[in-house]
């Protein structure tokens, strides 16, 4: 029962109710519930004292507390339900003195009852649905966070291995390239490529297991934290339909005028306070603190390389006497996206096919034409050659 929290700045699904220990807001709620209910006895109880004193005495309590119910962990139709008050204290010049009595003695002492009722405390540990609530949210995400921390470990090896593969590959290349080289140096650089590509494999292996392992497990972690959610949501809304009472309760003292414009400004302030709802202020909850917020699943990330960014002289592009023109050309498949920084430079996403016309020069870059027909220069390490 907080008031409505600015957006976050950070990564939504991130905050997710699901995400380890984002369960905490839901915890704290009864704490922050206890801690309105003794703002709405101190409100209340000095609104008695206020009612005494008539109109300049009730503008100035209305002006001060609504200052401090800005601040109050209150939350939809129950917020607005308590701005009400403030509301419609301002419109009126004079109360009745016998509603001090009303407002100190009968309600005052009946939100006291209640309160000492709903929010029994636990020895050392603060109210017991805190700590039961804490306690049991804990031992049901454990499982799923430790499963989840060995898929994060596991993310890191494999795009760890993903780097030293893609290293062995480049040196292959150049190895490749070398006519200088001996064979057997040759023979080394490659069985250290077959190598690092095993490993790649074994790595990606468990990385995949450990996703799979925790992806059956979410269903389970689902059903038992929305288990307890569900039993808090219950014990919230039933403070809810209490403090509803209570303010209903507390408009009805108050309306004890005949005054015509006395009337309308409590009949406006009952048609708010009737539409407190704790389906909306729960609704609201879940959505913002509970499974109702988006969340960052775990999935499979591919190791992207960086962008390698070939340097090259612009007049080394309109040279294409020293280099091969292809017959036909070659067909070619994309690995990776590249957008174009230059005019005669193609832009392509992975998987995209199209036709290699010229062979790689010194610096790297090679000539093609897309499907569309257009023609340009892009690096020779972005593609491979088509089946």
């Amino acid at each position: 029962m907080a008031s409505l929290p600015k957006e976050p700045t950070e990564d939504a699904k991130k905050l997710s109710f699901w995400m380890p220990g984002r369960y905490e807001p839901t915890v704290h709620r009864t704490n922050q519930v206890y801690q309105a209910c003794n703002d709405i006895k101190a409100c209340f109880l000095e609104r008695a004292k206020v009612e005494k004193q008539y109109a300049q005495q009730l503008s100035q309590w209305s002006s001060k507390w609504k200052n401090v119910v800005d601040s109050r962990p209150l939350y939809g139709s129950l917020m607005r339900a308590w701005q009400s008050f403030f509301t419609s204290a301002e419109r009126l010049s004079a109360l009745h003195s016998s509603v001090s009595h009303s407002l100190a003695q009968e309600e005052g002492d009946r939100l006291k009852a209640w309160q000492k009722e709903t929010f029994p405390k636990k020895l050392f540990c603060g109210f017991r649905e805190t700590h039961d609530n804490a306690t049991n949210f804990a031992h049901a995400q454990k499982p799923w966070t430790n499963k989840l921390q060995k898929v994060e470990k596991a993310r890191g090896v494999y795009h760890k291995a993903c780097q030293k593969e893609n290293a062995a590959l480049e040196k292959e290349k150049q190895a490749n390239d070398n006519s200088e080289m001996v064979p057997e140096k040759r023979q080394k650089v490659t069985a250290a490529r077959e190598k690092a590509t095993e490993e790649k494999e074994k790595v990606r292996e468990r990385y995949e297991k450990l996703l799979e392992d925790v992806t059956s497990y979410t269903p389970r972690y689902m059903e038992e934290m929305e288990a307890i959610f569900d039993q808090s949501q219950e014990e919230e809304g039933k403070r809810i339909i209490f403090l509803k009472e209570a303010f209903l309760s507390i408009h009805k003292h108050l309306d004890v005028t005949n005054n015509e414009n006395v009337k309308a400004v409590y009949s406006e302030l009952h048609h708010t306070l009737m539409s407190i709802s704790e389906q909306d202020d729960l609704r609201w909850w879940k959505n913002n603190h509970g499974p109702g917020m988006p969340t960052d699943w775990p999935s499979l990330q591919e190791w992207v390389p960086p962008v390698k960014k070939l340097k090259r002289r612009k007049q080394d592009r309109k040279i294409k006497g020293n280099r091969p023109v292809m017959i036909g050309g070659v067909k070619v498949r994309a690995l990776y996206d590249y957008v174009g920084e230059e005019g005669d430079e193609l832009s392509f996403k992975a998987g995209e096919v199209f036709l290699k016309v010229e062979e790689e020069d010194e610096q790297g870059w090679c000539r093609g034409i897309l499907n569309g027909g257009k023609e340009g220069f892009y690096p020779a390490n972005y593609v491979e050659v088509a089946d």
